[in-house]
Parts: structure tokens; sequence; C-alpha cells
């Protein structure tokens, strides 16, 4: 068997958590030959529910799980971490302005960097799942300089997902019919859903544009377009709470992808949230969704594709909300 691989996962009595730490735990992410100890996080209130997360991990009795963890001190959680799901972050509540969940973010992530630069291991691999994503993300990397930039992404799969669920819907095929949806940009209201490079691929073994398969571009540009942006307010609105078992699996997803890799041709590619090398006319030093293949346990942002006017402009429109983000929470941070 191989030796065991350290994995922390933050805000782990949280929804989200309760729901992507059994999938890590059975092996979904890392491979069911790979031994797990398991790094939990959590705030000081929460360390009685956590206590009972703890308890139904041990019940499943999973294979791979050599030791579990959980602690409240960031210090603790990531000692000597390969991999980490960050998890954890202030939600907004009633009455809260965007620049004071700007700001109670960046201290939580501005302590979350430093302990990573501490104590985790070089080649840990990041993945920032907490809202605002992106943002929170770049301000994890910069407060742990002595980890690679490219060690750090946060998560756009779950709009990916979402994309390719409304697309098979509307076509009428599998899930895993449709390919090379992009989710450009900040994952919020902004993040553009794109599927001028999408092709679906019938049961008959025809391959399609989805752009002539639908033969609709104001469903495209409007309504699907609609849909996605809104859809995490949507779920929030018919069950009373935030999107959490389908964040869960898009999480595994992005985690997995990056690990294990991408389609081995590299003709097929997923979204996930970089720091921008400027492809695309995209600034440098901004957490962006770009579309990217995966190998070796390293992902390379699809280049070369061309972008029309509408496009553009959505894409400039994101851009423009997460620098002005990055602006407001570096502020905070007197970086």
């Amino acid at each position: 068997m191989n030796s065991p691989i350290r994995v922390c996962i933050t805000g782990a009595a949280g929804q989200i958590a309760y729901s992507l730490i059994f999938k890590v735990a059975n092996g979904e992410v890392f491979g069911i030959d790979q031994p797990l100890i398991l790094q939990l996080l959590d705030i000081t209130p929460m360390m009685g529910v956590l206590a009972g997360v703890e308890m139904e991990i041990r019940d499943c009795a999973f294979p791979l799980v050599q030791k579990i963890i959980c602690t409240d001190d960031p210090t603790v959680a990531f000692e000597e971490t390969d991999y980490a799901f960050l998890v954890g972050a202030r939600p907004r509540s009633q009455g809260m302005e965007r620049k004071d969940l700007l700001k109670a973010n960046a201290q939580i992530f501005k302590q979350q960097g430093e302990a990573i630069d501490k104590k985790a291991k070089k080649t840990i691999k990041v993945l920032v799942v907490g809202n605002p994503a992106n943002t929170n993300c770049l301000i994890c990397q910069t407060c742990a300089p002595s980890i690679p930039p490219e060690n750090f992404t946060s998560m756009s799969r779950l709009d990916h997902n979402r994309m390719i669920s409304q697309l098979s819907e509307r076509l009428n095929v599998n899930n895993d019919q449709i390919f090379n949806v992009i989710a450009w940009g900040n994952h919020s209201s902004t993040q553009y859903p794109d599927v001028s490079h999408a092709y679906v691929k019938k049961s008959s073994g025809e391959i399609q544009k989805i752009k002539e398969a639908v033969n609709d571009d104001n469903w495209i540009q409007n309504d699907f377009l609609v849909k996605n942006q809104q859809r995490g307010a949507e779920v929030i609105k018919a069950r009373k709470l935030s999107s959490a078992a389908s964040a869960a699996k898009a999480a595994c997803d992005h985690m997995h992808d990056w690990v294990q890799g991408t389609s081995k041709d590299k003709k097929t590619w997923v979204s996930m949230s970089v720091l921008s090398d400027g492809s695309y006319g995209i600034t440098k030093g901004i957490f962006y969704s770009f579309p990217v293949t995966c190998e070796d346990g390293k992902y390379s942002i699809v280049k070369g594709l061309e972008i029309d006017e509408f496009s553009r402009t959505k894409m400039d429109l994101t851009l423009k909300e997460l620098t002005e983000e990055k602006e407001e929470a570096f502020t905070f941070l007197k970086i």
C-alpha cells in the first residue's frame, strides 16, 4: 500500500465538509489504494460538532483512513499537509455589506496562508472553496510566499458542472455527453458561462457544436446565462440553505482531476480558477477561472481559443469585479 497522505479540510464541521469528508475518505479523490490522514480544522465554538463528525467517520470504518486529527489551531491542521480543501469562510449575514465580508475573510485566509507557509509541505496543493473563493485564494497565496503560486487554486467547477447539467437537460442527453463548457472569471453572479467551444457527443457518435444543437442564441445568452449566474441563490431560496452536496462533489471533481489528470488527448478540459498568466488579456495576479487540462499533478491553461465580442464583454465584466475585490481586500491586509 502507498504511504499515507495528509489531507486538511477546513470548516470541517460545516455542511459542505459533511459531504466532502466522506467522499475523500472513501477514495473518490485520491484513489482507492491511497491511505489518508485527515486533519480537520474548525473554529473553537464548533469543536463539539466536529467531535460528532469524527465519531461518524470512525463509525464508517474506512479502510483508507489511518488517523483523524480534529483541531481549532491552523498550525496543527496544516502540519506536513499534502492537500488542503479550504472550505471554511465567513458567510454573508443579513445586513452585512460586501466590504465587511471581504474584511472578515481577509483575516481568516491571511491566518491560514501564514500557517500553510510555516507548516505545510512545500508541494501542498490548495483548493479554496469558501467564498468569495477567488479573492480568498489570492489572499491565502499571497500570505504563503514559500509555496509556489501555481499550487493554489479556487473552485469554479460547480459553475462548470451546473452548465453541463442544464445543457444535457435542454438537449435530452446524458451529462457525460457534454464537453468543453467554460466558466470564466469569478465564482459569483458575474461569472460567464461560455458554450462557444462546447460540443455534444450524441449516442450515435455524431459530434455537434452546442450552439448548433441548441439553435437558440437568445436562450444561450439570456436564460442559460442568468440561470447559471443565479443558481446558488435559487438553491438557497428552495432549501433555505446554500449548496452543499453539489459544492462538495465539485470540490472532489476539481482535486481529482488536478491530481489524477484530465483527458489524456488534451482535447477536453475543465474549469479551474488559477493565477492568471495574462492569457486572454486577463490581468496577471488575479485568480480567474480558465479552461485547463491537467497532467502529472499540474494544470495548463488552454490557449488560443477565439473570443467573440459578446464573450469579451462578459469576461471583462467579471475581471472588473475581481480587480475591485483584490484592491479592497488588500486594503484590509495592508499588502
